[in-house]
């Protein structure tokens, strides 16, 4: 069943650029903010974890080279204090605005009991000084919370087991870490969702790797503004 629904949005995907493109017939396929949303589409259904599909939204403002630069430096700095925190595996990953920003990977052996969302208590120790080095001093960046279940069980259980791990993290950064709720944009729970299943070289999934919740930071509003300012800091 998955096969076909994947066949069927794939087709789907394929038709509207093909009418965009002959509707257009100067080479460019679609508008900014529709191109947005295909791109996205496109991406996932061809199994391209591109985050930038995931984090934020465009916000249509322009962000020159120089403003780009600056909020690359902050990312910069962002991920360096990231990196220091137990038990998690922090990466460079682009938004959709294509800016800099961070993913913080957290397994879920390491927060989570098999088939449960409370968090172990040595996670609530590396979410804690995540929250005090992280979230609350780059406290302009804002946050999404996205959690990813195997494909073990079945689908409505994955979906609600992903989604309540990635509540459960929220809940603990807000209400024992002193992370603003304000920061935290976006906390979705993917389930078992097979464009984000973590592969290993052979092709079979890795369903220790695939159950996880990652953290992305990323440039805020206010951030991109004071960048085309320059006074970004």
């Amino acid at each position: 069943m998955k096969k076909v629904k994947f066949m069927a949005l794939l087709l789907g995907a394929a038709m509207v650029m093909s009418s965009c493109g002959s509707a257009q017939g100067n080479g460019t396929l679609i508008g900014a903010g529709a191109g947005g949303a295909l791109g996205a589409l496109v991406g996932n259904l061809i199994k391209n974890k591109t985050e930038s599909t995931l984090i934020g939204a465009a916000i249509g403002t322009a962000v020159g080279a120089t403003a780009g630069n600056l909020i690359g430096k902050k990312m910069d700095k962002a991920k360096a204090a990231a990196m220091a925190i137990e038990n998690a595996k922090v990466s460079e990953v682009t938004d959709a605005n294509g800016l800099a920003g961070v993913k913080i990977e957290f397994d879920n052996g390491i927060l989570f009991n098999t088939g449960k969302a409370d968090l172990k208590a040595a996670a609530q120790g590396s979410l804690k000084k995540f929250a005090s080095n992280v979230l609350n001093v780059y406290t302009d960046c804002d946050v999404d919370i996205h959690g990813f279940a195997s494909s073990d069980g079945s689908d409505q259980t994955n979906l609600t087991l992903s989604q309540n791990r990635a509540n459960s993290v929220k809940k603990y950064l807000t209400g024992s870490c002193g992370v603003s709720t304000a920061q935290i944009k976006n906390t979705v729970g993917h389930g078992e969702d097979p464009n984000f299943l973590v592969r290993n070289s052979d092709g079979t999934e890795n369903q220790a790797a695939s159950r996880r919740v990652e953290v992305y930071l990323y440039a805020s509003e206010a951030m991109i503004n004071a960048a085309n300012a320059g006074t970004l800091q």
